[in-house]
């Protein structure tokens, strides 16, 4: 492993790829070969692409922005594309800590492809002050649900099966098992009855409060409070022993993700709880939909501040968001939605409103120090 960027060992490159200006311009073939085994990847595993980036959406995060650097690296035999890795690396906030991910094509495996990429990632990494890394993997409920031994998560709620390959591979690595998340899928329309229900309780409890609704972009009066209750999504979840910095969200940040999605062809509903005394946010909620995949919605973050917490202000904006998606996309038949495992508030939230778990993803933590 020569360098940062790139590792010849036996025949094997790995080096790291370049990210077209956009996605209307067609780029090195390199990154193009990334987007095929990621898109290949989805299907082994789900069977379809709801999980999985669009070429747009894949140029322009791994093109990376002002907060967090990113990087993809290609593994090659004799020219062949076998296998993938990429590297996050935040600027603005936890700075000492790494993503990475580690793809190979089926048919290369258990050849040491993988501990060759992660080898690189790592190093690169290191060479940039890192000294912890994180990683995710994941796939279909069914695989903790049949009855196979389980690993643990150290913040004790959750686990994945002890046999999976990416198992093996972190634990053969050095990583830990920090956390688990639970993703479950809401089939729409919703049944009235329960609709009614829930939102005759939230009401009942949120007096006092209102909500605000707005697609795609916040008004400018209220984008700092919509920044503050942003920051405290990164300090107000559950993040079990992963030990990140809180980030720090202001207007800027917020335009850039919104023009980021845009870009990228996302379209957002936002649901926001107002406290009717003092003009506070108290809570909010966020949903995208993308055009190639028509049928899914995608839950984004969820949070009430904590100073306002009792009054069911999560499942008052919930509902109000998913009215205005309705009306927005009333062709959607799903809504796809993520939870920290022990996060048994959201998740009893997600359970009223009918989501059933369709799959779990393992936060993985490995530490130099």
């Amino acid at each position: 492993m020569s360098t940062s960027n790139s590792s010849v060992n036996g025949g094997v490159s790995v080096q790291r790829i370049p990210v077209p200006d956009s996605p209307a311009t067609p780029g090195a073939s390199g990154f193009h070969a990334f987007h095929e085994l990621t898109v290949s990847h989805e299907m082994e595993l789900w069977g379809n692409l709801d999980r999985c980036p669009t070429w747009a959406e894949a140029v322009l995060f791994w093109q990376g922005n002002d907060y967090e650097e990113r990087h993809v690296y290609l593994a090659r035999i004799d020219g062949v594309p076998v296998g993938a890795g990429t590297l996050t690396l935040p600027i603005s906030e936890n700075t000492t800590t790494a993503g990475v991910d580690v793809l190979i094509r089926p048919g290369y495996r258990r050849r040491g492809l993988g501990s060759l990429i992660l080898g690189v990632l790592e190093q690169a990494a290191y060479h940039r002050g890192r000294v912890s890394f994180d990683a995710y993997f994941g796939g279909p409920i069914a695989a903790v649900e049949a009855g196979s031994d389980i690993l643990a998560a150290k913040s004790r709620s959750g686990g994945v099966p002890r046999s999976w390959a990416a198992t093996c591979f972190a634990l053969h690595h050095g990583y830990s098992l920090e956390q688990v998340e639970t993703s479950s899928v809401l089939s729409l329309p919703i049944p009235a009855e329960r609709r009614l229900d829930v939102e005759w309780d939230a009401l009942r409890h949120a007096s006092g409060y209102s909500t605000v609704t707005w697609h795609d972009s916040c008004p400018e009066a209220l984008i700092g409070a919509f920044a503050r209750l942003k920051s405290l999504m990164s300090t107000e979840v559950p993040v079990a022993g992963m030990g990140w910095e809180g980030e720090q969200w202001n207007a800027a940040r917020v335009r850039q993700e919104e023009a980021t999605w845009d870009a990228s062809g996302l379209r957002s509903v936002v649901a926001v709880a107002r406290h009717d005394a003092t003009g506070e946010l108290a809570a909010y909620t966020a949903m995208t939909h993308r055009d190639q995949t028509p049928a899914m919605l995608y839950q984004e973050d969820t949070l009430v501040a904590p100073e306002h917490r009792g009054h069911r202000l999560g499942m008052l904006v919930k509902v109000a968001n998913l009215r205005q998606a309705a009306e927005r996309w009333p062709h959607a038949t799903a809504v796809l939605t993520w939870n920290a495992t022990e996060n048994q508030h959201m998740l009893a939230i997600n359970i009223a409103l009918g989501f059933k778990p369709s799959g779990f993803e393992g936060a993985w933590q490995k530490r130099l120090e």
